[in-house]
């Protein structure tokens, strides 16, 4: 999952983005308002993450001038304001949820990623299956053939991106933006090797290819004989 966090107060906001980004998705983060807006109109987010007072324009101003673009990418709204009217006037500003500060980051989570479901139902599956491959999102554990395979990091938010789009190309582009959270072409070899590191250990000796390398275009994880 792509996600936007718009905080000015530096620290926070880089915890947050840590947090999610240990969680397994990746997170862009914007110090004002202005600058939220520009990439929330730029970039193709799950979910934004608003705090409502922001420097240059502040947060609802920023949430109100996205739904006059017709964009619907949920937002979770942060704030130190919690009485009701402060939630009832972020609400009907655009906003999706409301979490008041100070908040716990399992509750962040666990709202951001609801928001996500909402939007999109894919989001919502928990489990992969590719043949005799199964990837669980929750218990962050693969197997195949009832055999557990130890990923890095950076391994398995490869192989869920993958087995999310089981069937389809994966551009390199598409792996540079959502798994390594790159929006440029750094020029190396970097996907090529975390590839041939997770096909070495999802496809033994003797199992069956999944992992397909598509020649000029990407790559395509599906089931044996499709």
């Amino acid at each position: 999952m792509k996600i936007l966090v718009v905080e000015d107060d530096y620290e926070a906001g880089r915890y947050l983005a840590r947090a999610l980004h240990e969680a397994g998705h990746v997170a862009d983060l914007a110090a004002d308002g202005e600058t939220g807006l520009e990439m929330a109109l730029a970039g193709s987010y799950d979910v934004l993450v608003v705090d409502r007072m922001l420097p240059k324009r502040d947060g609802l101003s920023l949430i109100m001038a996205l739904r006059a673009e017709k964009r619907t990418t949920p937002v979770l709204i942060l704030s130190a304001l919690g009485q009701v009217d402060d939630r009832v006037l972020g609400l009907r500003a655009g906003g999706d949820d409301y979490l008041t500060k100070p908040y716990a980051f399992t509750e962040c989570l666990a709202r951001v990623e609801a928001l996500a479901r909402r939007q999109n139902p894919q989001s919502a599956q928990l489990i992969y299956k590719v043949g005799d491959l199964e990837l669980d999102r929750l218990a962050h554990r693969v197997s195949r053939a009832g055999e557990d395979i130890a990923l890095q990091p950076r391994e398995f938010r490869l192989l869920e991106y993958l087995m999310r789009h089981a069937g389809q190309v994966v551009t390199r582009t598409m792996l540079l933006e959502n798994v390594w959270d790159y929006h440029f072409d750094p020029q190396t070899n970097v996907i090529d090797v975390h590839v041939s590191r997770l096909r070495s250990k999802i496809e033994r000796k003797g199992q069956a290819t999944l992992l397909h390398t598509i020649r000029g275009a990407g790559y395509m994880i599906r089931e044996p004989g499709r």
